[in-house]
């Protein structure tokens, strides 16, 4: 997710848009790339990360760097997801993960990019998905590779660190929570069941690059589609950003579901402040009556 120097924009505010404007845009550009972020997850009780200006709601979180730095951010980080990743993993899609999908179906999202790890987009029926920056459902061992179940991880917590069983703390994005623990010295991180390694959440952190190969992935898809939609996210890391500004290279169309800012606002083409859910919802309600008047 590192987010290197990019030519700044003059803050321009986008056109406002209607739901009729909406759905032409959808008639105009038939094969639309869309990319999601944090803010179509809340709806399904996680919290994001950012608020309506794009500015962190509390500390960021941690880096590649940290974590693989000391034992201790190690252990602060395994303590927080112990508490915090049971809301994710039981966490449903909401309406806007499931009208996503069905604008698959229906032909209009030939590929889905999302930023979130979710995994909420598979859960709700959507089959071709890049997930830029991971699953949280996984972790690998940073040694030998070995691939372990976020789930089968948690019981080893549990298991190890009795002492925080009972205890709560608010929930923050992706599995994280706001925790600060006395007794962070004695907590047990866990290893790997192979060779004893390091894991490592498969995920893409803060201070990390994304995978070529997924960037490359995503990036074809942009080049195949008509124009650009963006639900769900200030586009303040870089990693996603970057598909705006290719986007505006290729003279395709942005537009953007959003609560809140964005760090694209001066290259869309219109945007709607509205809920994600709502609107993708209406908008699949009225393509659907549209079809079957034809």
């Amino acid at each position: 997710m590192t987010d290197p120097q990019s030519t700044p924009v003059a803050p321009v505010d986008p056109p406002a848009a209607t739901l009729d404007e909406l759905t032409r845009f959808v008639h105009r550009h038939p094969r639309l790339f869309v990319l999601t972020g944090a803010g179509i997850s809340t709806d399904s009780g996680i919290p994001g990360y950012r608020d309506d200006q794009g500015a962190w709601k509390r500390s960021p979180p941690i880096t590649l760097q940290e974590f693989l730095g000391t034992v201790a951010m190690r252990q602060r980080y395994w303590a927080r997801s112990m508490i915090g990743w049971p809301m994710v993993g039981q966490a449903q899609p909401n309406p806007a993960h499931t009208a996503l999908a069905r604008l698959e179906a229906a032909g209009h999202v030939p590929v889905l990019v999302t930023q979130n790890v979710d995994g909420l987009h598979q859960r709700a029926g959507s089959r071709e998905v890049i997930e830029l920056h991971g699953g949280i459902d996984g972790v690998t061992c940073l040694d030998c590779g070995m691939q372990h179940s976020r789930a089968s991880i948690q019981h080893t917590l549990e298991a190890d660190n009795p002492a925080l069983l009972n205890v709560t703390a608010e929930t923050a994005a992706d599995g994280d929570a706001h925790l600060e623990w006395h007794d962070l010295e004695n907590f047990r991180i866990p290893a790997c069941s192979n060779c004893g390694g390091l894991l490592k959440p498969a995920v893409v952190f803060f201070g990390e690059n994304v995978p070529r190969e997924r960037v490359e992935a995503a990036s074809h898809a942009l080049d195949a589609a008509d124009a650009v939609l963006v639900v769900g996210s200030s586009l303040m890391v870089y990693s996603g950003y970057r598909f705006c500004v290719w986007a505006q290279k290729q003279n395709k169309p942005i537009a953007a579901i959003n609560l809140g800012r964005t760090r694209a606002d001066p290259l869309l083409s219109m945007k709607l402040a509205a809920s994600c859910a709502d609107t993708l919802t209406a908008l699949v309600a009225r393509l659907a009556r549209e079809a079957a008047h034809d």
